[in-house]
Order: C-alpha cells, then sequence, then structure tokens
C-alpha cells in the first residue's frame, strides 16, 4: 500500500527527489520502493533519463489503485473518527448554473449550522465533476442527470428547465434558422447543457457551429446580450438579465427543457456525517419536491 502512495508521488512530481521530500524520506528508499514494486509487478513503471523519470503506460495504469488506495485510507479515518456530528471538511462539485442559482444560500445555513464544518465547493463540468468523483478527488457532485456509473450512487436533488436565451434581434425560437453565422456560446466540453444545446439544433436541421467557449455564467450571458452567438440555460439563472431586457428567452419542447440535477457519489466511499446532513438540508429546503425559483413571467 505504501509502494503505491510512492508511485503516485513519483508521477506527479515527475521526480524521485522531489517525492522523496514530500514523503519525508530519502531518494533512495523511493527508488528501492519503485524498483521493488516492478521487479513484483513484473513492468516498468517509470522511465529514467538525466532530467527525472517519465510514467509509462503500464505506471498510469497503476495510478488509479493508488488514488483509490488513499481515498480507502482516509475513508478508514474518517469512519473511525466520525461519532455523528458533522466536522471537518466537506469537498463537494458544482456546475456553475446550479452554484449560482440554487446553493448559496443553502451552503450558508448550513455552515452556519455547523460551524466545525468546512464546505469547500469547486466548479466543473457534469462530465469532469464525475470523473473526479470517480478519481476519490470529490466527496461527491451536484451534475447534470441522467447518470449511469457502476461506481457511483445518484439521487435527483433539483429539476430545472432550460430555455434557449438570444438577443433582443431574435424574436421566435423559429427565427434562429435565419441568423447568419450562427454561433454557441457554452462553456467547455463536457458540459451537458451544451450538448443539448447542439441536439437542439441538429433537431431544428441546422448544423452544429463552432462553438465559443467561456468560463462563467456571467461572460456567456454578456456575448449573448451583445449578440454574438446563442444559449442554453437554467430558467431561473437569466431571471435577472430577461427582466432588465438585455436578452430574450425562448421556450422549448420538453425533450429539450427538463433536466435533472443530481447529486453523485461514490458507492464505495464513506458516506460522511457532513455530507449526509448537508444532503438532508437539500431536501428539507426542497420539502420534498422541485425547489422553487424566481419564475419569468
Amino acid at each position: 500500500m505504501i509502494d503505491l502512495k510512492v508511485v503516485e508521488a513519483v508521477a506527479r512530481h515527475g521526480s524521485m527527489n522531489k517525492a522523496a521530500v514530500e514523503l519525508n524520506t530519502v531518494q533512495s528508499n523511493v527508488s528501492s520502493r519503485i524498483r521493488s514494486l516492478e521487479d513484483e509487478l513484473g513492468v516498468s513503471l517509470f522511465q529514467r533519463n538525466p532530467k527525472g523519470v517519465q510514467i509509462t503506460p503500464a505506471g498510469r495504469r497503476v495510478l488509479p489503485y493508488a488514488a483509490r488506495l488513499s481515498k480507502l485510507l482516509s475513508d478508514a479515518s474518517a469512519a473511525a473518527r466520525d461519532d455523528g456530528t458533522p466536522t471537518g471538511v466537506l469537498e463537494i462539485g458544482t456546475l456553475e448554473t446550479t452554484l449560482a442559482l440554487r446553493l448559496p444560500l443553502l451552503i450558508a445555513r448550513f455552515a452556519k449550522a455547523w460551524p466545525d464544518v468546512r464546505p469547500l465547493v469547486r466548479t466543473g463540468t457534469t462530465s469532469s465533476l464525475i470523473q473526479d468523483v470517480v478519481d476519490c478527488k470529490l466527496e461527491g457532485a451536484f451534475v447534470a442527470g441522467p447518470v449511469s456509473h457502476p461506481e457511483l450512487q445518484t439521487e435527483t436533488v433539483f429539476h430545472e428547465e432550460l430555455v434557449l436565451i438570444t438577443s433582443h434581434a431574435v424574436r421566435s425560437l423559429d427565427a434562429v434558422r435565419a441568423i447568419d453565422h450562427l454561433k454557441t456560446v457554452v462553456f467547455r466540453v463536457g458540459c451537458s447543457y451544451r450538448q443539448r444545446l447542439d441536439s437542439l439544433l441538429a433537431s431544428m436541421g441546422l448544423l452544429v457551429p463552432e462553438p465559443l467557449e467561456f468560463g462563467s455564467i456571467d461572460a456567456i450571458i454578456a456575448c449573448v446580450s451583445a449578440g454574438v452567438g446563442i444559449t442554453l440555460l437554467p430558467r431561473g439563472v437569466v431571471v435577472d438579465a430577461w427582466q432588465e431586457g438585455r436578452v430574450a428567452v425562448h421556450e422549448l419542447p420538453t425533450a429539450f427543457s427538463q433536466v435533472e440535477t443530481v447529486f453523485v457519489r461514490r458507492i464505495d466511499s464513506h458516506f460522511s456525517s457532513a455530507l449526509a446532513t448537508f444532503l438532508d438540508s437539500v431536501h428539507q429546503e426542497n420539502g420534498g419536491r422541485p425547489h422553487n425559483v424566481r419564475q419569468l413571467a
């Protein structure tokens, strides 16, 4: 088990010397452990060179087990200390839209109720967040559903209505077909809303254009308002922009508009009291129903 932790440290630093410093040991000990593990497995895990080491394909295949081992040991320690009172770090992931629309008040109330818990929230796309949960980098994450993965448990927490967002020059959904040099303004690859927008355009007989990628909701809405392109977002996210007259909102057929936000976590990970209590607070806020948001009237 220790040898796998050594492999992870060497791979991350690309140097046995730097890994030794992190592990509070000497380089010869690190080299010996790597060589011993390579002999046991019958493969080379690293390619040595004058500038350091480079992980081999076999080494890359071993790395996920190192991450799982580290998480298993961490879970065992956390489970031993967990007496049912929420404490410690709660590291979760979320979509940008879910963070903007759903989580600020929930996290604020949770943090006030449980001051011994330190919430850490990381944003990303559905694809990247799922991978981070699988790789044990996050305790769980809010992503767009449905999600089917053999290593993950999922539960629906919110329901969203997606709408097409355009500049005011576009008067209707049909008018999208008349846009010259149509562009989409979206989050990076791995965003499920981006994929759904591509599917919508394809169903309208339009070629899916090369997208413009941005990292924030505000940047996307600003570009759409300026007539740069179109996007697809939850209705609640664009309420302010719509009420201020900066964008136009177009309702979509049910097949494209309805989406679930689900919370995913590893089936085999320790379900901490902090996470259990936080998810309970989410469901209590919803009252067992989709969480209410301001609607466009």
